[in-house]
């Protein structure tokens, strides 16, 4: 038995299945999908608020869970742009080292100025 997987296993090296490549992958507003979160467990708070006496004791929990949501979504809303402007700063940290430094160490590298018409 082993020996016939080993010789399926060994035929099979070369053989790559004919794939189309991957699709990038896609970008979405981050800040607009947690606005629109965010606003849903707003509604949902406010509708069991509402009709919170009328919920019997044992689902009264749910009540907290979407405060928590609201909670969470208010601080999503906070992070996510402090987030991508900090992707942002590392990824252009990271450009300006793969490129040698940044322009204003390339210029004095050069003996140039940094400054156009300079």
């Amino acid at each position: 038995m082993q020996r016939s997987l080993d010789r399926v296993q060994r035929s099979l090296v070369g053989v790559q299945p004919d794939r189309p490549p991957q699709p990038p992958p896609l970008e979405a507003n981050d800040q607009l999908v947690t606005a629109v979160i965010t606003a849903a467990w707003a509604i949902a708070f406010v509708v069991l608020l509402i009709v919170r006496d009328s919920l019997p004791a044992s689902s009264r929990w749910w009540v907290w869970t979407c405060a928590t949501g609201l909670g969470m979504g208010l601080f999503g809303l906070w992070y996510v742009p402090r987030l991508k402007s900090s992707r942002a700063r590392a990824a252009a940290r990271r450009a300006a080292t793969a490129d040698g430094g940044s322009d204003v160490a390339g210029a004095a590298r050069s003996g140039g100025s940094d400054v156009a018409g300079g």
